[in-house]
């Protein structure tokens, strides 16, 4: 499984990176209002420092819905680095755009997808990936889980797809495990997500023990 990370905070995305398991990143307009960040060339010189963080695969998400704009947008973002990958929402323009914008040789992300059918569509039309929102599901009642699931299965079925499932709106790690079990190809989390896979307090525990042994120890030796 891919683990990417969902933020905007170049710090995080750094640390991230340093932990050496970070196979890309993903942002959306929230996200980069949550860092300050606005106006077009702010945002683009945001984007291409994300880039020079991280080895490939950055979600970069456009902000129009016509057809023309999406494709304006996606164009002037790809062109800002090769790892740039466009950021495309789940509407019938979208899908359009995603078949233009993949038969270009440019890389794409369905986003908001909740339906297993608007995975196949978007993965139809030449989508890298499809981004079904898991915690956004559970948050109505729905569980996200299930979505996962039927997606990876019909992906399976229909190999010559070519489309990755994306899982998106990770909250916490029984999220990721669910989406690893699963068999989604890539997971994107928040850094605290991340950081969090680390850590057990058997493992803290198991430490503090061995640390302490070894202390006694040297104490011996020295005595």
């Amino acid at each position: 499984m891919k683990f990417f990370i969902d933020t905007a905070n170049l710090s995080e995305i750094r640390q991230a990176q340093d932990l050496g398991i970070l196979d890309g990143v993903t942002t959306n307009p929230s996200l980069m209002a949550k860092e300050g960040i606005a106006g077009d060339e702010a945002v683009l010189a945001h984007y291409k420092a994300i880039c020079d963080l991280v080895d490939d695969k950055v979600s970069a998400e456009v902000i129009s819905t016509d057809y023309e704009g999406m494709i304006k947008e996606g164009v002037a973002l790809a062109a800002i680095d090769p790892k740039i990958v466009v950021k495309i929402p789940m509407i019938e323009a979208g899908v359009k755009a995603i078949k233009y914008l993949s038969d270009k040789g440019i890389r794409t992300n369905c986003t908001l997808i909740f339906s297993a059918t608007q995975a196949l569509i978007a993965a139809k039309a030449g989508a890298t990936y499809v981004s079904p929102f898991i915690g956004r599901l559970d948050d109505i009642a729905t569980e996200g889980m299930t979505l996962i699931r039927d997606i990876v299965t019909i992906f399976n079925n229909y190999p010559s797809l070519n489309t990755e499932v994306l899982a998106a709106s990770v909250r916490g790690s029984l999220h990721l495990l669910d989406c690893a079990k699963a068999g989604a190809h890539v997971a994107t989390c928040p850094f605290k997500v991340i950081t969090n896979l680390t850590k057990h307090p058997l493992t803290d525990k198991g430490l503090a023990q061995f640390l302490a042994d070894h202390a006694k120890a040297q104490e011996l030796i020295e005595a």
